[in-house]
This record gives C-alpha cells, sequence and structure tokens, in this order.
C-alpha cells in the first residue's frame, strides 16, 4: 500500500476505527472531534499536527512519530508511548485525560502536561527533565527511577514520589505537595497551621 504525504489539512468528525488513517507522514494537519481508539497509527508521521477534541485511547502507537505535536482536550486512555519513534519525540498536552497510559524509560525533557488526568501513569525510568506538570491530577502515577531534575510539579496534586528512588534536583514542589515526597513515611502532616 503507498503512502501519502499530507500537509496544511483539517479533518473534523472522521471516525477513523472504520476507516483507517492512511500510512504516511501529516505535517501542519488539525484534526477535530476525530475518533482513533483501538486505531493502528504504526509507522505514521505526524509533525507540528494538532489532536483537538479526539479519542485516541487505546491506538497502536508502534514506530508512531509525533514531533512538536499538540494534543487538546483528547482522551488518551491506555496509550504506550514508549513504542513511539523515539527520534525528535515531542508533544505538549492540554486538558486531555492520559489515565492507564505509559511514558517507560522515555526522554521526554521539557514537556509539557497542563490541566491533564495522569491517574495511573507510568514514568518509570523516564527523562522528565525541566518538564511542567501543571494543574494535573497524578493520582496513582509511578515514578520510579524517574529524572525529575528541574521538573515544576507546584500546581499539580494527588502524586507519591520517592525522593530516595528518583532524581529531582532542582525540581519544584508547593508546600501542600510536600506530603507526595513523604507519603512513605507514613506520617501525619499538618498544612492548616
Amino acid at each position: 500500500m503507498e503512502k501519502i504525504f499530507l500537509e496544511e489539512t483539517t479533518m473534523s468528525k472522521k471516525d477513523f476505527t472504520q476507516n483507517p488513517l492512511a500510512k504516511g507522514e501529516y505535517d501542519h494537519c488539525i484534526f477535530i472531534s476525530c475518533d482513533f481508539s483501538n486505531s493502528d497509527l504504526a509507522d505514521i508521521k505526524f509533525f507540528e499536527c494538532e489532536f483537538i477534541a479526539c479519542n485516541l485511547s487505546m491506538a497502536n502507537f508502534v514506530k508512531t512519530s509525533f514531533r512538536d505535536v499538540k494534543f487538546k482536550d483528547c482522551k488518551m486512555l491506555g496509550l504506550r508511548f514508549e513504542n513511539c519513534n523515539s527520534f525528535g519525540l515531542s508533544f505538549r498536552i492540554d486538558d486531555c485525560l492520559l489515565n492507564l497510559s505509559s511514558f517507560y524509560r522515555m526522554k521526554l525533557k521539557k514537556t509539557t502536561f497542563r490541566n491533564s488526568q495522569l491517574q495511573e501513569v507510568d514514568f518509570t525510568g523516564s527523562d522528565l527533565t525541566g518538564s511542567i506538570f501543571d494543574n494535573c491530577d497524578l493520582s496513582g502515577a509511578t515514578f520510579v527511577n524517574t529524572i525529575l531534575e528541574k521538573a515544576d510539579f507546584r500546581t499539580s496534586y494527588n502524586y507519591s514520589l520517592d525522593p530516595e528512588i528518583n532524581r529531582i534536583k532542582k525540581a519544584k514542589f508547593s508546600l501542600i505537595g510536600l506530603v507526595g515526597l513523604l507519603n512513605k513515611y507514613d506520617i501525619e502532616i499538618d498544612v492548616t497551621n
């Protein structure tokens, strides 16, 4: 099957669960309210694209390229980002639902996650140096051997991470967020005083 090249195209309300997205390269394309759930997006390249209000839950990302991609208001449950093509990988997440997804051992330096649910997301072994977690719910997220140096958690909540098994030098936390750094000690902290 021949691969396509598409640029500066907007696709709205397409159901790619029934008619799969053609394999190829998409440059500066915008996808609005499209359904990619359980779709095979393997080997597809997305350069400077935007996904707005799309459902990408359980999509196959094997060797998928995301370079300077923005996800906004998307449902992205159970995704395995570690299967993506890591060359030039960069994206921004705004107002998305990413629960049960995995970024296992990924290099995600300076990645922005804003106003998103990241419940039970796996960040094990990832490099999140300089990343921003702005107003994100990190309940049940896994941080083990994760590089979080200069990462910003000041406005995020419900996280629990162990400073002894993660690198957190110069990471930023709010006073209330310090509770998430001390959970393993099973101590009570009164933040009202």
